[in-house]
């Protein structure tokens, strides 16, 4: 059957990614992305037998706290939740800087390891 994660769990992994993401701190992206990876690799290691939409809503989530942190960096208003922000800063643009995704790493994850496919 399915395995879904504790909902204080996963409040308490968005939490410890808020403080991490706060958008008055100034400090680069890159900081911020090699500050939240060890973190949720670490979740992803003992949550990884979850659902897959557990994972990808966190991945959306912090996303949008990120674009909000460049959005701050660019001194416009809002939270970066708007479709300009994801075209200005895609998915793409985040894995290029590192960050880890759990969503891709659970498709890893479930691929067959005896080569066959």
């Amino acid at each position: 059957g399915q395995r879904w994660v504790r909902k204080k769990s996963l409040m308490g992994l968005r939490d410890r990614i808020r403080a991490l993401t706060k958008r008055h701190r100034g400090d680069s992206i890159e900081s911020i992305i090699a500050s939240i990876n060890p973190i949720l690799r670490g979740w992803f290691g003992y949550f990884r037998h979850a659902h897959r939409y557990t994972f990808s809503s966190v991945d959306g989530f912090v996303r949008r706290r990120l674009r909000a942190v460049l959005r701050r960096q660019l001194h416009r208003p809002g939270q970066g939740r708007c479709f300009r922000d994801h075209s200005q800063w895609p998915n793409a643009f985040f894995a290029n800087l590192g960050l880890f995704t759990m969503y891709e790493a659970h498709q890893l994850a479930r691929q067959s390891r005896c080569g066959n496919n």
